[in-house]
């Protein structure tokens, strides 16, 4: 038994440590002869283990044999094996870029290289709009006017959107924009979010996924010089109309068309196109000037070549350009922002409309999908994280004041588990926010990072909202003025929905296009298989294969030398309290890598339909992003100890998510039989991850509901109202005040106790009869009052007419 033992850690150790050939063959078959010269194994076991050994040197050194008898017919079933790619999918896994989530993928990523990026920071220009502009933007806006009442935002603050240029953040400067970073653009939108979600979404929209961002990238600088400064000062209000009726996500079904032709533009026969459209639930169409328009473009006379079918293709169109219908509105959830669809028919434009000029026919959804990979890092991130602040800033503080069984409910242990969900991922949110938008600013187009940051991020912004929504009871759900929390809680299923539906995103995009992507050698194969048969095709699959194979032993290896160990051995060039973090985060990685190449081999082309494996596969992948974001944003910030028990919730939380998404992939692996076996290759020793414990979810809420500097940090770039009225500027004045009010309130229940308060009488009664016995000083007595109608004040709930039309309380 020690013998084999003896052999096989040998075996591991060489790949484990990633030897050279000439390394391992030489190496392993000197400690192969010395256990049979040696040993005491038996003579089958050392049989087996000498033909293994003879077997896989023959493999690596004996070209041209591998190449006849192996290769060759593993040429033929191949194809199959590996998943097949349809020209959309192609495009979409093409564009924008791969950036860490490589490293998580490869099974060993370099943490020194994720905390050497630089940390992402606003400019002093962009600090300076915060403090001004934007407060002003949020001084204007009373969202209940704006939701319930007006349904729209009001004149003054639609021309102030304008002229201070809110819809020209992402423009240059030298185009009359603000020219600002993607991290200014996404703290811009999550403070106009804390006060207004209708306000964020209509100032976010010109700067995502729309005619800027395109023709920035694409556009013809006569395009780019003519719609450019118009937009940045709202001389021009964009809109993109990309999802119809039967086609959202899949741009393959879309039936918007274009028919190139000659026809009549401003008195001259030009050459153009003949668009029929038919979209729905397009932001900001019923106001908008300019139209960015999808639809597919053929060509039937060959107007401008062979091809009759020229894809997906994008333009701009005027909305007063004769045939396009624009007006009509949608009601997202009762969202005041303008949403609504756009029709048109027979509409001829000139083909020069189209975003980049005729040589971009047909690109149309490759240039969509780069420029969502930005646009969807920044918009719903932003929006995500005002909801998390919100939850903590509001209901943090209300579960302190508000009390049953005169005891502040944030001590009862079941509302303290809700509220540390509330803490804990409103960290991760601000965390996965700045990382994310960093990226950008980096030059990145972070395609599967964008994709994780949008589903997880409206994820966890709905846990959070669901938890204070639990938390408030009635005072969350009685719509009005006072209610802080209920416009956040109707956003939350647009968020879900809008620039990619979530399940499609979980269960299809990450995994789907992080694999191609990052994985090292994927993309290579299916590039190889696809060269003309012949030599070089043999010899660059051969490569290939023999490196895959190479990755694979040793991801295997890591991944159980890892589960044995616990991952201590791990080396961790990060060290103190959170080394054993990168190192748990390193052993999940190579779990990762092993887990995904298996199931390629195994499911080959049917892994895309099997979306279970897929989207649990992701989740693997995004908690380690997720976790690497909450570690880089520790480190940026000064590793302040007031952060340190948020980074243990954090991280903690995202491996045991990591331990579920592999416990439900095994659980359900076809084969079964399979999936116990790699069970014991990852968790060899059974659970590895637990959920944050109650005494680090009570450390949490302990920083939530008090003036700790926590709370201070997340009130950073969250609009507060210096109205006394406003229910979030009372909930703040009063938490800030329960140090003092406290000691009082004790000597205040003391006199009750002692039978000096008469309790059938008012509360300012019984105060004064507590100064009587001389429990209370007057001043003392004059602060509980103040506070106590403060207090009740909080508690309170709109009341309405029968009708609705005035509010009486």
């Amino acid at each position: 038994m020690i013998s084999i033992l003896v052999l096989l850690a040998a075996a591991l150790a060489f790949v484990y440590f990633q030897s050279p050939v000439i390394v391992w063959t030489v190496g392993f078959g000197i400690v192969l002869l010395a256990v049979s010269i040696f040993g005491n194994a038996g003579a089958v076991a050392l049989g087996i283990f000498w033909l293994v050994f003879i077997a896989a040197a023959v493999f690596v050194y004996k070209k041209d044999l591998r190449q006849q008898y192996f290769l060759k017919p593993l040429l033929n079933k191949l194809g199959n094996a590996l998943p097949t790619i349809s020209d959309t999918e192609r495009e979409a896994i093409e564009a924008g870029d791969v950036w860490w989530e490589r490293d998580l993928f490869s099974g060993q990523p370099d943490w020194q290289k994720l905390l050497a990026m630089p940390k992402p920071q606003l400019s002093a220009e962009e600090e300076n709009f915060l403090k001004n502009q934007v407060e002003h933007l949020c001084q204007m806006i009373d969202d209940w006017q704006v939701m319930q009442k007006d349904h729209n935002l009001p004149a003054e603050v639609w021309e102030y959107l304008k002229t201070e240029k809110f819809f020209g953040m992402i423009i240059p400067k030298e185009y009359g924009g603000l020219g600002f970073s993607a991290l200014a653009h996404s703290t811009i939108i999550s403070k106009i979010g804390s006060r207004s979600v209708s306000a964020a979404v209509t100032a976010m929209v010109p700067n995502s996924l729309g005619p800027a961002e395109l023709l920035l990238h694409y556009g013809t600088d006569e395009q780019k010089n003519y719609y450019l400064p118009r937009l940045a000062i709202g001389k021009e209000i964009p809109c993109f109309a990309l999802t119809a009726p039967e086609a959202g996500s899949d741009a393959g079904a879309i039936m918007d068309f274009g028919i190139v032709c000659r026809g009549m533009y401003q008195g001259k026969e030009v050459l153009g196109m003949r668009l029929t459209w038919d979209k729905r639930y397009i932001t900001l169409a019923p106001v908008a000037t300019v139209l960015g328009l999808a639809f597919r473009l053929y060509d039937p006379d060959h107007l401008l070549g062979q091809e009759e079918d020229l894809g997906i293709t994008l333009c701009l169109v005027p909305t007063n350009h004769p045939g396009v219908e624009i007006g009509r509105r949608h009601l997202p959830l009762m969202l005041a922002f303008m949403n609504g669809p756009t029709q048109g028919k027979d509409v001829f434009v000139p083909i020069e409309w189209i975003i980049g000029g005729v040589s971009r026919r047909g690109q149309g959804w490759k240039m969509l999908m780069e420029c969502l990979a930005v646009g969807r890092s920044i918009s719903l991130p932003a929006l995500s994280t005002t909801c998390g602040k919100l939850a903590f800033l509001s209901t943090g503080a209300y579960a302190r004041l508000r009390k049953q069984f005169n005891v502040p409910i944030a001590n009862f242990e079941g509302v303290e588990e809700a509220l540390s969900t509330v803490a804990g991922y409103t960290y991760l949110l601000e965390s996965c926010r700045t990382f994310t938008a960093g990226a950008v600013d980096m030059a990145v187009r972070p395609s599967t990072a964008s994709a994780i940051a949008k589903y997880h991020m409206t994820e966890m912004a709905r846990k959070i909202v669901s938890a204070a929504m639990d938390v408030e009871g009635g005072h969350g759900i009685q719509m009005g003025p006072r209610n802080y929390l209920a416009n956040a809680y109707l956003a939350i299923p647009v968020s879900i929905t809008v620039e990619g539906a979530n399940i499609l995103t979980r269960s299809l995009i990450i995994f789907g296009q992080g694999a191609v992507r990052c994985h090292p050698f994927i993309l290579e194969e299916i590039a190889a298989l696809s060269l003309p048969e012949g030599n070089e095709k043999l010899q660059r699959i051969d490569t290939l294969l023999l490196t895959h194979m190479g990755y694979l032993l040793r991801n295997f290896s890591r991944t159980l030398c890892s589960g044995l160990t616990g991952g201590f051995l791990l080396f961790s060039s990060v060290h103190g309290t959170l080394a054993r973090y990168y190192r748990q985060l390193t052993r999940m990685s190579s779990a990762l890598a092993f887990l995904s190449d298996v199931s390629m081999i195994l499911l080959g082309g049917n892994l895309k339909r099997k979306e279970h494996v897929s989207a649990r596969l992701g989740d693997i992948l995004s908690q380690l992003y997720l976790a690497s974001s909450v570690l880089k944003y520790f480190h940026d910030h000064g590793e302040e100890k007031s952060d340190i028990q948020y980074v243990h919730w954090c991280v903690t939380q995202c491996l045991y998510q990591i331990q579920v998404a592999i416990d439900e992939l095994l659980d359900n692996y076809p084969p079964r039989w399979l999936g116990k076996i790699l069970r014991f290759i990852v968790f060899p020793w059974g659970i590895a991850y637990h959920k944050p414990r109650d005494m680090l979810n009570h450390q949490l809420v302990k920083n939530m509901i008090t003036s700790s500097d926590f709370r201070q940090q997340v009130l950073h770039d969250f609009y507060l109202s210096p109205d006394q009225h406003d229910p979030i500027h009372q909930l703040q004045t009063a938490l800030a005040q329960v140090e003092v009010i406290e000691p009082i309130w004790k000597k205040y229940q003391q006199a009750i106790r002692q039978g000096h308060v008469n309790m059938a009488t008012t509360f300012d009664e019984r105060v004064a009869s507590a100064v009587h016995a001389s429990m209370l000083t007057a001043e003392e007595a004059n602060t509980l009052c103040e506070f106590n109608r403060l207090h009740k004040d909080i508690i309170q709930v709109n009341e309405f007419s029968f009708d609705f039309s005035k509010i009486e309380a």
